[in-house]
C-alpha cells in the first residue's frame, strides 16, 4: 500500500513547480506534431525506391490518422506522472530470478535512451539547478525514478505512446530529430521557468558551483541529505535577518563588502536580463546590479559563478528569444490558473454580442480618423489612449466568457503600454492604436497569439515599431515610411475577418518595402551600389581564380604565366565583369586574351604556329596593358608583368615539350566565356575591402562610407549566426574610432558578405560579415531595444496584473 506524505508548505510548492512544468512543456505538443507532419510529408514527397516511398506515404497516413490518439495519450501519462512519488514497501527480490524482455520494450528504452541523451546535452545546467532546488525543498537526496521533472520520464512516455498508438518504429527515427529540436527548446525554457519560480520564493537563490557536485557517501551509498548549508550560498526562505543581504534579482549572498558590484555588471553586456528579473542559479545575471552587492571577501564565488555563466549560457540572440519565450510563457501560466475557460489549443471566434461591439468600434475609428489632414501630437495620443481604455471596458461587459474579459483586458494593457512609448512618434502611435481591435478579435479567435512569437500580427507590430524608434517627428512626418504603414494599418481594417492572413500578407509586403525604403536615398543608394559591386567583383575574381587553377591543372603551363593569370588577371575579368556586364564585348575580349596567352606562353616546336604567335604578340600585349590599366597596374609594376611575359614566350619557342592540344584551349576559352553560370552561392570569406580600394577599382568618392575593416576578436559560431539573423531596419549604437552613432541596419549584400549601417544624418558604416560579428561580440555594436515592441508590452501588461489581479476579469 502507498505510503503518502502530510501535506505541507514545502511539498504543496514542490507539487505547483511540477504542474506548471508540465502545463509549459504540455504546450509544445501543438508544434511538434505540425512540425512532425510537416517532415513526415517532406519524405512523403521525396524521390526513392518505391519500397521506400510506399513506406513514407503510409507512415504519413498514419500519423494523420493516430496523431490525437498520440497526443491524448502522451498528455494524460504527463498528468499521471504529475503525482509526486511515494515510497511503496516492496518484497525482497530473488537474485535468482529471471523475467523476459520484450524486444519492443527493449527497443522503445533505446529509442528513448537516444532521445534523453539529446535532451541532456542541451538541458543539463537548468536541470541541475532545478534538481537542488527540488532536493532542498523535499528534504530528498535526489529527483525520485518516476518524477515528471526527469527527461527520461517525458521522452519515455512520448516513445512508448508513439508505439502503443500504432505507428512504426522505422517513421519515429525519421522524425526524432525534428522531436528532438521541439523538446530542447521547451524544456531549457520549462526548466529556467521552474528555477525563476522556486528563486522568487527564496528556495535556494544562488547555487555554489560545488553544490552541483555530489560525493557519494563510503561505499557508493547515496547521501541521505541534501547539500549542506556549507555548499549552497543560501537555503529555503533565508532573508536579511539571518546574516544575509539582498543581491541581484532577490537572491541572499554571504559577506561583506562593495567590492564585487562591477563583477555583477561584466559580461552580462546589453543582453543580460532586464531590470528586476531572476537569476536561473548560474551567476550573476543582472547586468546593473545595486552597490550594496554583497559576497564572500575571497571573491571565489562570484569568479567561479561568472566563468560559469559564460561557459554555459547561449549567444545574445538565443537568450534573448528564451526571455522572450518567458514572458509568453508566464502569460500563458497566469491565463491558466486564472481563467478557467482559457484553452489555448482551441480556437474559437468572439461571441456573438462581442463581436459585434468590435465591428461597431473598428467602424466608428475609421470615420475618427477619416481627416488625412490632421497632424496628431501627444496630447492626441493621451486622448486615443483614453477612448481606447473606455471601449476596452465596455467590450469586457460583452464578453460572454472569462477567456474573452482577459483577452479584452490583456489586449487593452499591451496597446497601452505601445501608445505610452514616447520613442515612436506620437502620428504613428495613432496608427498602432487603429490595430487594437483587429489584434483583439486575432487574439480572442486565435490564442496561440499569446504563446508564440511568430504569429504575424505580432511580427508586423515589432517590426514597424523597431524601424521607426529611431525617427523624430519631424523625420518621419510625411514620409513614405509614414504613408505605409498607414496602408498597412487601412489594408487590415478592410479585411478584419480574415485575422491571420491579412496580417501576414501585410508582413510579407512590409518586409519587401523595407528592403526598398532603407536604401532609397541617393547617398544610401550609391553605397549600396558600390558595395554590391565590391562584392561581385571579389566574388568573382576568386571564382575565376579557382577555374583558371582547375583548367590549367592538366596543362604544361609555366610557373609565371600561371601566377600573372591567378593573381592578376583574374582580377581584371572580375573588374571588367562588375564594370561592364559578364559578356560585354570588352569583357569576352580580355577572357578571350586568357585562354590565347597560355596558348602563346607553351610549347611551339611547329614553325607555323610560331609564325603565328610573332604576328599575334603585338595585338596580345596591348590587351593585357589595357586589362592592366583598368586595375590600375601602372607605370614599373605594368613594365614588370610584360617583361616576365615576354621572356616566357620567348622561352616556348626554345621549348622541344609537346604543344596544348587546341581543343584544351578552346574548351578553356569556352568555359571561361560562360563562367558566371557556375558561380556559387557559398561565402568566400573576407573581402579585401577598403576605402582607398573602392575608389581605385570603382572610380567613386567614398567619403561618406565607413569601411570598418577592423576591431574586435576572432568571433564565435554564435555570433557570426547572430550577425545573419539581425532584421533590416533594426537600430544600434555603434563606438567606432572612439566615436559614438546611432545607426540603422539598412542592407546587406546578396551573399551576407557585406551589411551597411546609416545615421540619421546619411553617414554609413560598411561592414565584412567577420568584422560585424566581432563588433556585436566586442559590445562595439549594441541593439538599441532589447526586447521586441510586443513583448515589452506584454511584460508591462504582466506587471500591472500582478499588481492587481482583479482588473483581469472585472
Amino acid at each position: 500500500m502507498a505510503t503518502f506524505r502530510p501535506s505541507t508548505p514545502e511539498s504543496r510548492l514542490a507539487q505547483q513547480v511540477r504542474q506548471q512544468f508540465v502545463t509549459e512543456v504540455d504546450g509544445a505538443m501543438v508544434d511538434l506534431t505540425a512540425q512532425v507532419q510537416g517532415r513526415l510529408a517532406s519524405l512523403a514527397d521525396e524521390v526513392g525506391t518505391p519500397a521506400q516511398m510506399q513506406e513514407r506515404r503510409d507512415s504519413l497516413t498514419a500519423f494523420r490518422k493516430l496523431r490525437t490518439a498520440w497526443v491524448e495519450a502522451v498528455r494524460k501519462g504527463w498528468r499521471e506522472a504529475l503525482v509526486a512519488p511515494v515510497v511503496k514497501p516492496t518484497r525482497p527480490q530473488d537474485p535468482l530470478s529471471f523475467e523476459l524482455v520484450g524486444n519492443e520494450a527493449v527497443e522503445n528504452k533505446i529509442l528513448s535512451s537516444r532521445l534523453v541523451l539529446a535532451l541532456l546535452d542541451k538541458v543539463t545546467w537548468e536541470l541541475n539547478d532545478l534538481r537542488l532546488r527540488m532536493q532542498r525543498l523535499e528534504g530528498t537526496s535526489d529527483l525520485a525514478a518516476g518524477d515528471v521533472l526527469r527527461p527520461e520520464v517525458l521522452a519515455g512516455l512520448l516513445v512508448d505512446q508513439w508505439a502503443a498508438s500504432g505507428m512504426s518504429r522505422e517513421a519515429w527515427v525519421s522524425v526524432q530529430d525534428v522531436v528532438q529540436k521541439a523538446l530542447v527548446d521547451r524544456l531549457t525554457q520549462a526548466y529556467h521557468r521552474a528555477n525563476e519560480f522556486l528563486i522568487q520564493r527564496g528556495v535556494v537563490p544562488d547555487i555554489n558551483v560545488k553544490a552541483r557536485v555530489q560525493r557519494s557517501a563510503p561505499g557508493g551509498a547515496r547521501p541521505s541529505a541534501p547539500a549542506s548549508p556549507a555548499e549552497t550560498t543560501s537555503g529555503y526562505n533565508t532573508g536579511p535577518g539571518q546574516g544575509m543581504e539582498s543581491g541581484p534579482g532577490g537572491a541572499y549572498v554571504r559577506g561583506s563588502g562593495p567590492a564585487v558590484a562591477s563583477a555583477f555588471r561584466g559580461a552580462s553586456g546589453a543582453f543580460g536580463r532586464a531590470p528586476g528579473s531572476p537569476t536561473s542559479g548560474r551567476g550573476p545575471a543582472s547586468s546593473a546590479a545595486p552597490p550594496s552587492s554583497r559576497m564572500d571577501p575571497s571573491g571565489a564565488f562570484t569568479r567561479t559563478a561568472e566563468e560559469t555563466r559564460m561557459l554555459t549560457t547561449g549567444t545574445p540572440l538565443s537568450r534573448v528569444r528564451q526571455r522572450a519565450q518567458g514572458v509568453l510563457g508566464q502569460l500563458r501560466r497566469m491565463l491558466s490558473d486564472r481563467v478557467s475557460d482559457f484553452d489555448a489549443t482551441r480556437p474559437a471566434p468572439p461571441s456573438p454580442a462581442l463581436a459585434a461591439a468590435i465591428s461597431e468600434f473598428e467602424s466608428a475609428e475609421s470615420a475618427e480618423y477619416a481627416d488625412p489632414n490632421v497632424v496628431y501630437d501627444s496630447a492626441a495620443v493621451h486622448q486615443v489612449a483614453g477612448r481606447l481604455r473606455e471601449r476596452a471596458n465596455t467590450l469586457k461587459s460583452k464578453a460572454a466568457s472569462t477567456a474573452e474579459k482577459a483577452t479584452v483586458e490583456i489586449v487593452a494593457l499591451m496597446f497601452q503600454s505601445i501608445l505610452a512609448e514616447e520613442r515612436i512618434p506620437a502620428t504613428i502611435r495613432v496608427w498602432f492604436a487603429r490595430l487594437q481591435m483587429p489584434v483583439l478579435r486575432v487574439a480572442i479567435a486565435e490564442p496561440e497569439f499569446f504563446g508564440t512569437l511568430e504569429h504575424p500580427a505580432r511580427q508586423l507590430i515589432d517590426r514597424m515599431g523597431g524601424c521607426v524608434m529611431g525617427f523624430d517627428v519631424a523625420s518621419i512626418g510625411g514620409s513614405a515610411l509614414e504613408s505605409e504603414i498607414k496602408r498597412v494599418v487601412q489594408v487590415i481594417e478592410q479585411y478584419p475577418e480574415t485575422g491571420r492572413r491579412v496580417f501576414q500578407l501585410v508582413y510579407d509586403e512590409f518586409q519587401k518595402f523595407l528592403s526598398r525604403f532603407l536604401t532609397e536615398t541617393g547617398a544610401t543608394q550609391r553605397v549600396v551600389s558600390v558595395a554590391q559591386q565590391v562584392e561581385q567583383k571579389e566574388t568573382l575574381a576568386i571564382q575565376y581564380t579557382i577555374e583558371m587553377r582547375n583548367m590549367l591543372n592538366t596543362m604544361q603551363v609555366r610557373d609565371e604565366i600561371r601566377e600573372f593569370l591567378f593573381k592578376v588577371w583574374a582580377e581584371v575579368l572580375a573588374l571588367a565583369a562588375v564594370k561592364n556586364g559578364p559578356q560585354h564585348e570588352t569583357t569576352l575580349m580580355l577572357k578571350r586574351t586568357a585562354s590565347d596567352l597560355v596558348w602563346a606562353a607553351s610549347a611551339k616546336p611547329n614553325r607555323n604556329d610560331r609564325a603565328r604567335v610573332i604576328q599575334d604578340l603585338p595585338n596580345l600585349l596591348q590587351r593585357l596593358r589595357q586589362g592592366m590599366t583598368m586595375l590600375g597596374v601602372v607605370g614599373s609594376a605594368q613594365e614588370a608583368h610584360i617583361k616576365i611575359i615576354g621572356d616566357t614566350l620567348a622561352d616556348a619557342f626554345m621549348s622541344k615539350t609537346e604543344a596544348i592540344p587546341q581543343a584544351a584551349i578552346d574548351a578553356m576559352a569556352k568555359r571561361l566565356a560562360n563562367l558566371e553560370d557556375f558561380v556559387g552561392d557559398e561565402a568566400m570569406g573576407d573581402l579585401p575591402l577598403n576605402a582607398e580600394s573602392i575608389e581605385m577599382m570603382l572610380g567613386i568618392d567614398a567619403s561618406n562610407i565607413e569601411v570598418v575593416t577592423e576591431g574586435g576578436s576572432q568571433p564565435s559560431a554564435g555570433m557570426v549566426a547572430w550577425s545573419q539573423a539581425i532584421d533590416l531596419g533594426a537600430w544600434f549604437a555603434i563606438d567606432h574610432n572612439g566615436k559614438a552613432a546611432q545607426v540603422q541596419y539598412v542592407w546587406r549584400s546578396q551573399r551576407k558578405q557585406l551589411h551597411l549601417f546609416v545615421t540619421v544624418d546619411g553617414h554609413s558604416y560598411l561592414m565584412q560579415a567577420s568584422r560585424l560579428a566581432a563588433y556585436l561580440q566586442a559590445g562595439l555594436l549594441v541593439p538599441t531595444e532589447e526586447e521586441a515592441l510586443t513583448v515589452r508590452a506584454t511584460r508591462e501588461a504582466l506587471a500591472k496584473l500582478d499588481a492587481n489581479p482583479a482588473r483581469l476579469l472585472n
